[in-house]
């Protein structure tokens, strides 16, 4: 051990007069670090400098235009992939479940001629971008996410809903809280559950939680019905579940450092892990300079990526393993309400420059106002 300490000190005291130094110590300030002894400084400090390092050859490559995608240091800068992964990795596809037959297997619309690309943030279909922490619940995000925008489809209401009640509530059906989990597992237990309730009411600890859910906390419109599962890595199928039914809950291979460091433009295979163990939500696609992309929330901040979001190449082989086991739920129709209706794609494609859905235009002045409504309640007006 003394040994390892006093390598770590000379690489401290060799980066101590060199360009990584200043970084690091903008780094330690702007992110607030603090370490229990010099040993774990200059372990993290070499560790630091390790991530920099790929992270400028990578860039390098970008700027020579042999990469698609770029990136930068940010909050998991002394981290390993590993300890990334362990901390802030936390989909578990094998967790079980108490009832296998709730899933429902997808229908490809007929004669759907979809449209070129989609965005249900233009639609106000998706809340803003949220911070796991450091609890490893990642699905619990991904699966409010894909409530949040069923529910708005529904009745016209975006609401921030309770991933702490996924956390805390849903073991039985295998979840793990902040040691992991499933959306299905999630969507399964909203089934028996009856609803879930907002955020507001039931708010995020960054930590597992005593369940305190009752039924006067379910924000109504959740009650889950049913969930379906698209088929394994078909990324066709998944393009018409995000254009007809909206966003999608999905799993990626996040544990490289190119995953970490994502900064912008569009993310492909080299930048993935290399098994499924990060959960997230698909809320559109497009295509930038012939290159086809999903257009995917994430619950590390909006100080990762493309303000929280990353594009990730898509019609490449299921770049990511994004398109291995997607999910969405649907919810029990409510006479209240006013549904935000999007029409079955027919006749030709929408255009590209649009990006969403067709709407009726009675519809499409409900969802512009409530669009405006949201964005002023979060403050982005």
């Amino acid at each position: 051990m003394k040994i390892v300490f006093l390598i770590t000190v000379c690489f401290g005291l060799t980066a101590a007069d060199s360009p990584i130094s200043e970084q690091w110590k903008s780094f330690k300030a702007e992110h607030k670090k603090k370490y229990a002894s010099a040993y774990e400084e200059n372990l993290r400090m070499s560790i630091f400098r390790e991530n920099i390092k790929e992270i400028e050859e990578h860039n390098a490559k970008y700027a020579k235009g042999e990469v698609a995608y770029s990136l930068k240091i940010n909050k998991f800068g002394d981290l390993s992939p590993e300890e990334f992964s362990a901390k802030f990795n936390g989909y578990q596809k094998n967790s079980p479940t108490t009832n296998s037959n709730l899933g429902q297997k997808f229908e490809y619309p007929l004669n759907a001629n979809l449209p070129n690309s989609m965005d249900w943030r233009n639609i106000g279909a998706v809340t803003a971008v949220k911070s796991q922490g450091t609890c490893n619940g990642c699905w619990s995000f991904s699966a409010t996410g894909a409530m949040e925008g069923q529910l708005f489809i529904n009745t016209g209401n975006l609401i921030a809903l309770s991933e702490q009640q996924l956390i805390d509530c849903s073991s039985f059906y295998g979840n793990k809280g902040c040691n992991g989990g499933r959306m299905e597992s999630a969507f399964q237990y909203l089934k028996e559950a009856g609803g879930i309730a907002s955020e507001n009411n039931y708010p995020f600890l960054g930590m597992d939680g005593k369940c305190i859910f009752s039924n006067n906390l379910i924000v109504n419109g959740t009650k889950v019905t049913s969930y379906t599962e698209l088929p394994d890595g078909d990324e066709d199928a998944l393009k018409a579940a995000v254009a007809t039914v909206g966003p999608v809950s999905v799993a990626v291979k996040a544990g490289s450092r190119k995953f970490m460091y994502y900064e912008k433009g569009i993310l492909t295979s080299d930048g993935c892990g290399t098994q499924l163990t990060h959960a997230v939500l698909v809320v559109g696609y497009g295509t930038e300079s012939n290159v086809d992309f999903w257009i995917v929330k994430n619950s590390w901040s909006t100080k990762w990526g493309e303000d929280g979001y990353v594009r990730i190449a898509r019609n490449q082989g299921n770049a990511c393993g994004l398109a291995t086991f997607p999910s969405y739920p649907t919810l029990e129709k409510s006479a209240s309400g006013n549904k935000t209706t999007v029409a079955p794609p027919t006749g030709k494609p929408t255009p590209t420059n649009a990006g969403i859905a067709v709407l009726s235009s009675e519809n499409l002045l409900l969802a512009c106002l409530f669009f405006i409504y949201s964005a002023i309640k979060i403050g982005y007006i």
